[in-house]
């Protein structure tokens, strides 16, 4: 909650007004914790002990990260520069947003979309432009097109977007970078790259791969599937130039040694890797459909989460989940989001939906009962 008390030194008017960041609540007890979308596997074989080796704490770390930077441009075939590495992808998305953006300029993202999105762009000075989703929870692209203006600076595509599940197809998005400046960065945020299993989605390293895409960026993360979010470390592939503003931006040092080698150790464990995020999809794809069989308008799901399209609902269908140990996320007046979590808890998760679905009014945008 935040402190209603007067600031004893003067603070920006907007970011005064600000909320800070919420994360997902945490689970106390027994109850699974199913609101923050983290992987419910322990870290991949040979993390633990890569990350106990690294007991130097009396050493800074290598600011650049240059060792997974390395391994990391070679699984992607890129240089060495076109890989920027930091605390998570969500610090890459700041750094080129305060790269790229101040007073007067514009960022443009579908909404709802990561909470993040429009206090990045409050916090450079710049002004966050919200493209509402259609009615089936996906970007709307050619409205996003069209919000383009000359003080567009940044356009911010989430695939799969967060919270609400749905991918762009490789055809949308080449559709759409045709219809932007060449001088407007777009972010392609691919923080569940892993997760998706439809063959019609974007592919960030096939973008990077076409010639003209220079002002396209993808950020990936190691939070999600690879199971390290307590760690933070997150990666960026562009054009080293663009990269080098975001790394002028950044803070020093914030890459620590542990995560870069848990980071490393994590990339020699591909197929292990691969039978998880395998499992995690395979499991979201039975929640999503059983929620449709339980009377639910559940949009396509192709990270590792569901969305319940609670409405006014949604601080209320919360509450019932809570009371049944399964703490999720609440987007107030919009919907819920619903980690893929342990399979225990996923008939914990079908029983409250189904009790809870049945009480809505029959216009309800959630609803799909007959």
């Amino acid at each position: 909650m935040t402190d209603p008390s007067p600031i004893p030194v003067r603070v920006r008017p907007e970011i005064a007004a600000l909320p800070p960041y919420k994360q997902g609540k945490q689970a106390g007890g027994d109850a699974f914790k199913l609101s923050s979308n983290e992987n419910p596997f322990d870290p991949l074989p040979g993390v633990l002990e890569a990350v106990n080796a690294a007991t130097a704490l009396n050493r800074y770390p290598d600011a650049t990260a240059g060792r997974l930077r390395r391994r990391l441009a070679e699984r992607f075939a890129v240089d060495d520069d076109s890989v920027h590495v930091a605390a998570g992808s969500v610090s890459i998305l700041a750094q080129l947003v305060l790269a790229t953006s101040g007073p007067g300029d514009e960022v443009i993202f579908a909404w709802r979309s990561f909470e993040a999105y429009p206090w990045l762009a409050v916090v450079a000075g710049a002004t966050p432009i919200q493209v509402p989703l259609t009615a089936d929870a996906r970007h709307d692209l050619p409205a996003m097109a069209a919000a383009i203006t000359d003080r567009t600076r940044v356009i911010i595509v989430c695939t799969p977007n967060n919270p609400t599940g749905p991918i762009v197809t490789q055809a949308e998005f080449d559709a759409f970078a045709d219809t932007v400046p060449s001088d407007v960065l777009i972010i392609l945020d691919e923080a569940y790259a892993e997760f998706v299993t439809d063959r019609e989605s974007v592919d960030g390293v096939t973008v990077l791969g076409a010639e003209g895409r220079a002002n396209v960026v993808v950020l990936r993360t190691f939070s999600k599937a690879f199971g390290l979010a307590g760690l933070r470390v997150g990666y960026a592939i562009g054009h080293p130039r663009i990269l080098d503003a975001a790394r002028s931006t950044s803070i020093p040092l914030s890459v620590t040694a542990h995560a870069e080698e848990a980071a490393l150790a994590s990339l020699e464990q591909e197929d292990e890797l691969l039978r998880r995020v395998r499992v995690i999809a395979e499991r979201r794809d039975r929640l999503a459909a059983a929620l449709r069989a339980a009377g639910w308008r559940i949009p396509q799901a192709q990270g590792n989460f569901v969305w319940l399209p609670g409405g006014r609902e949604t601080l209320e269908l919360a509450d019932a989940f809570d009371e049944a140990g399964l703490i999720v996320r609440p987007f107030a007046g919009d919907g819920l989001r619903i980690s893929v979590g342990e399979e225990d808890s996923v008939e914990k998760v079908l029983a409250i939906a189904a009790s809870v679905v049945k009480d809505l009014p029959e216009d309800h945008s959630g609803r799909g009962l007959a």
